[in-house]
Formats: C-alpha cells, sequence, structure tokens
C-alpha cells in the first residue's frame, strides 16, 4: 500500500472509525488512540490482504475498542464520583461532524452503554447502529451468531428501558434551553424550578482534578438551588457562558476572563422539561476541546 493511497484511505476512513471507537469507549482520547492503531496495523497490511479497507477497519477498531474498554472498566468502577462521557462539542471541534451526530451520540445514550458489557456493546452498536449483518458481527467479536444475537437482544431491553419515552424537538430543546440558562444567569428561583422536571438531577464530573459534585443532586428544588448557587459563584469569577450543542444537544461552555474552559454542560430535555443536567469539569476530559482555566480545578490538578 503506497503512502498517498494510505492518505487518502485516512481521509475518507478516519471519521467512520472514529464513530466507532468514540460510541464504544464514550472517550474522544481514547477513541482516537485506537483509530491511530488501527491505521497502523492497515499501514502495515500488504496490499492484497484486504479486499475492503472500510470493513477491515471496522472490525480492528471494534477489536480494539474491545479491549480498551475492558482495561478502562476497572479505572471508571473506581472514579472518584459520577463518570461521563468526554463531550463533543459543535463549535469547537469536527468530531462532532466526523461522529455523525444521532440519538446515538447523547450524553444520555452513552451513559446507558455503560450498562453493558465490552461484546454486548459491540455487538448491540454494530447491528442496530451501524447496521452490519450478524454473521460479520460474528466474526468481529468471535462469537457464534445466536450468541450474537441474544446478546443484541438483551443489550436492546436495556437500552430501550431506560430511554425517555417523549424526546422534545430540537427547536424546542433549544427554545426550553434558553430559558434555562436565562433563569440561571437572573438567578429567578420560581423561573428555573418551572423549567426543571419533578424528577431532575444533576450529576458534575470532576474525577480527582476537577471540583465536581461528589453524588448526583435529586429533585428540582435542590437542584435549582444548586444551579443557582454555582451561577452566582461563575457571575463574582466574570465567567462567560456560550451556548452550544454538546453530542447534538443542548449545552453551553464556561469560560474564564481569559478565554479558558471551565466547563461543559450539557441538558437532557423530554416531556417539555430539563430532566438532566451534565456538566463536565475533568480537565482529562476536555483537552480536546482547547486551552482550559485554572478555575474549578483541584489544587494539583
Amino acid at each position: 500500500m503506497n503512502p498517498p493511497n494510505l492518505e487518502s484511505l485516512y481521509r475518507d476512513l478516519r471519521p467512520y472509525s472514529f464513530a466507532i471507537a468514540y460510541r464504544m469507549l464514550g472517550s474522544v482520547s481514547e477513541a482516537e488512540d485506537v483509530v491511530q492503531e488501527a491505521f497502523v496495523r492497515l499501514s502495515r497490511s500488504k496490499p492484497d490482504e484486504i479486499d475492503n479497507p472500510k470493513a477491515y477497519l471496522a472490525t480492528v477498531t471494534t477489536r480494539l475498542a474491545i479491549d480498551a474498554l475492558r482495561a478502562a472498566r476497572a479505572q471508571r468502577e473506581t472514579y472518584f464520583g459520577p463518570w461521563l462521557p468526554e463531550p463533543l462539542v459543535k463549535e469547537c471541534t469536527d468530531v462532532i461532524d466526523i461522529a455523525e451526530t444521532a440519538e446515538s451520540l447523547t450524553m444520555a445514550f452513552l451513559v446507558l452503554l455503560e450498562k453493558l458489557s465490552p461484546v454486548e456493546r459491540a455487538v448491540f452498536l454494530m447491528r442496530d447502529v451501524f447496521d452490519y449483518d450478524y454473521d460479520y458481527i460474528a466474526r468481529i467479536v468471535g462469537k457464534s451468531q445466536t450468541n450474537c444475537r441474544q446478546l443484541a437482544k438483551r443489550a436492546r431491553h436495556r437500552i430501550e428501558s431506560g430511554k425517555p419515552r417523549f424526546q422534545a424537538s430540537h427547536a424546542e430543546q433549544a427554545k426550553l434551553a434558553e430559558q434555562f440558562f436565562a433563569a440561571c444567569s437572573d438567578g429567578d428561583v420560581d423561573g428555573l424550578v418551572a423549567l426543571l422536571a419533578d424528577s431532575a438531577a444533576f450529576y458534575g464530573d470532576g474525577g480527582t482534578k476537577g471540583t465536581g459534585v461528589p453524588r448526583p443532586v435529586h429533585g428540582r428544588r435542590d437542584v435549582a438551588k444548586l444551579m443557582l448557587g454555582l451561577f452566582r459563584h461563575a457571575r463574582r469569577l466574570g465567567v462567560q457562558l456560550r451556548a452550544v450543542e454538546v453530542n447534538g444537544q443542548p449545552g453551553a461552555q464556561c469560560f474564564d476572563a481569559a478565554g479558558g474552559l471551565i466547563n461543559v454542560l450539557s441538558l437532557d430535555i423530554t416531556d417539555g422539561a430539563v430532566q438532566t443536567i451534565r456538566s463536565i469539569v475533568n480537565p482529562d476530559k476536555l483537552r480536546h476541546l482547547g486551552p482550559l482555566s485554572p478555575i474549578g480545578r483541584r489544587s494539583g490538578g
């Protein structure tokens, strides 16, 4: 395989490889590592060994992602506070376009995928998202077609049982998100409470390096109180809020006066209300988005 051909394949197929790896891992940095290794293996192959480079990359990417996810599981089980995926922000990176924004990219969906084993996750994604047949999936994961069908069915049930029944339209989500952030900025407690679902929840992922929230906060009153407190503190620090799409859903980035990124907020909006707010402040999960702020960092983080 000559260099120009490899460069062309990288340009054309890297987005596809990344789309698989990111959904498998929920991590931009880990997905990029998997993609790089997949292309290294492609570059070392002989031209007559690979009939279909796209299929080859799908196979290698999935297998590498399974191994990476198995290794990451131990760390995620001992993670400090809530674990959230690394965000894809539309205005700051091209990976949101690379990964083809869809329901299977939302924070809520990626969090649901964490309930699956690495092989279950691979089988489910390859079948329900990437539309491969069971014969091909069986060869990727080294299981029988019957076993893969059972894994997909079990995974599908677990995912469907956790999904919201009534998803708001994109326009409705954008409008409600604007009202939500305005109420937070204005300190409008009644307006904020009215926008939150009864069972609203807040998850703050800081890991050991960021000032996240060790445990989720539940209930519209408690979530409203937390959000208003955070925004009051942000105003005192001169923090600027920029509305963006996060994994295809309404969200925002918070910047300090020097333009350093503090955190990323993502909103789940269903049934005409804000159901879940997710805040990623762990710097390790934000580095791909640009320069970071010291605000929100723990000492030594």
